[in-house]
């Protein structure tokens, strides 16, 4: 791995450019996943920052490309926190129970079940982490969706070889936080960025505020994000640049959300939306990119 040199900031580091075999990639299918805005997210890093903090983490596309040597991570789900926790601490573990899981219905069926029942809370960290992964690349069109009692409730995918144990990838993740130091929270975003400073650099891909009455998908969670929250966010966003971090925010290209930031510097970028549960509703769409520095 290649890395570039950087004095512009005290105890900074810098963009990683890949040449490794095995990069880290996302290991889930997420809403509102980055891999193929990455390009155009690119264009905007800062070259250096003191440390890394993505506060609605996801699938961890940005994180995976950057690999930073000091990061924290959020998310308001504790099912992929778990996740990222299991692969940074007992990643064979991991790897195991998934070599014993079946793409099969009925099998399927009984996995999404689990939280349904009483003794789901019993479950070890490993086999809650097994299931969420096994669930995101069995389920249809890796919509992670859970109702209003937090239950999983997206039906079976029927494909044929979907990757259950990317073991290599998983390998790769979990390399990745041991070479590194990193917090991973789950909690607040605004309580998550609490310790960013100046030289910081943040990148936030909340939910997004919807493009129209229907298209909200918040649904991965049982908290919603209205533009109450988005106003919020905004508020933090402020708190932010006033003690010198860089942040760079990613949102859907509405009205509300270009005159929430117009203060700050607006990029539109096209970007390709593969979830959802209609087809006719996949496709390019307007995003913007936010940032606060030149």
């Amino acid at each position: 791995m290649t890395q570039a040199i950087c004095t512009q900031l005290d105890n900074s580091v810098s963009i990683k450019e890949f040449a490794p075999q095995n990069p880290p990639k996302p290991f889930v299918k997420w809403a509102g996943g980055k891999r193929q805005l990455l390009p155009e997210i690119k264009k905007y890093i800062p070259n250096c920052y003191s440390d890394y903090y993505e506060p609605f983490i996801g699938g961890g596309a940005v994180l995976f490309f950057l690999q930073p040597e000091r990061f924290v991570i959020n998310d308001v789900s504790s099912e992929i926190i778990n996740v990222y926790r299991v692969i940074k601490n007992n990643v064979y573990g991991l790897i195991n129970e998934l070599k014993s899981y079946k793409n099969e219905s009925e099998f399927y069926y009984k996995v999404r079940a689990l939280d349904r029942e009483e003794g789901f809370s019993s479950l070890s960290n490993i086999e809650k982490a097994a299931r969420t992964i096994y669930l995101n690349k069995t389920c249809f069109n890796g919509l992670f969706r859970v109702n209003r009692q937090g239950q999983f409730n997206t039906p079976f995918g029927n494909y044929k070889k979907p990757n259950i144990v990317s073991e290599e990838n998983l390998l790769a993740v979990h390399r990745f936080f041991q070479n590194s130091y990193g917090g991973i929270m789950n909690t607040d975003f605004e309580v998550a960025l609490k310790n960013a400073n100046a030289g910081s650099f943040i990148y936030l891909d909340p939910p997004y505020d919807p493009v129209s009455p229907s298209s909200s998908f918040t649904s991965y969670t049982l908290s919603g994000f209205d533009r109450q929250e988005q106003q919020r966010l905004k508020s933090v966003c402020d708190d932010l640049d006033r003690k010198g971090c860089k942040f760079l925010l990613s949102n859907s290209a509405t009205n509300f959300i270009k005159e929430l930031y117009r203060d700050y510097k607006i990029e539109i970028v096209q970007a390709k939306r593969n979830i959802n549960s209609k087809v006719s509703k996949r496709g390019k769409i307007e995003e913007v990119l936010i940032r606060n520095y030149h």
